[in-house]
């Protein structure tokens, strides 16, 4: 089993039903199985800026799928709950569930590159990660924690 971490968001209708929502429906999914989720936060768009306020979190789960197949049993999840891929990059949406981490593993692969690319720069992601294990390291980065202090030293 690995562990794995994913990011969800949502800034469309039901926020929160939503995530709650697409987590019952990961912890269904064979092979995973989901062991912490961090707290909701409502947090500003980034990137498209013209939209409604996100509701972020992490989960973390133990998998014993591939880290290509874990992907498509997410996007399974988005498309279910009504995710369409139409309108701006960063643009609003019911919701997007992002694999953030897959154990130490670095890929980066047609559609999956695992540390998600701009975690690093994302404060809505790393704040749950850090909630969920102060100590998680994200490989290549470095820790959660020093990810953040260095969000804070370029504010």
């Amino acid at each position: 089993m690995t562990r794995a971490h994913v990011g969800l968001g949502a800034n469309l209708g039901e926020r929160e039903e939503t995530l709650h929502r697409a987590l019952e429906i990961v912890a269904q999914t064979a092979g995973v199985e989901v062991v912490a989720v961090s707290s909701f936060r409502e947090t500003d768009p980034v990137g498209y800026l013209d939209q409604p306020r996100f509701v972020n979190a992490a989960a973390e789960l133990e998998t014993s799928l591939s880290p290509r197949d874990l992907l498509d049993a997410l996007l399974a999840v988005e498309l279910d709950l009504g995710r369409t891929r139409e309108g701006a990059r960063f643009g609003p949406r019911t919701v997007d569930l992002d694999l953030l981490l897959y154990g130490d593993a670095q890929l980066d692969e047609p559609g999956l590159t695992v540390p998600h690319p701009r975690l690093h720069e994302r404060r809505f992601a790393l704040e749950p990660l850090a909630e969920l294990d102060p100590e998680l390291v994200v490989p290549g980065r470095g820790r959660v924690v020093d990810l953040l202090a260095e969000l804070d030293s370029v504010r």
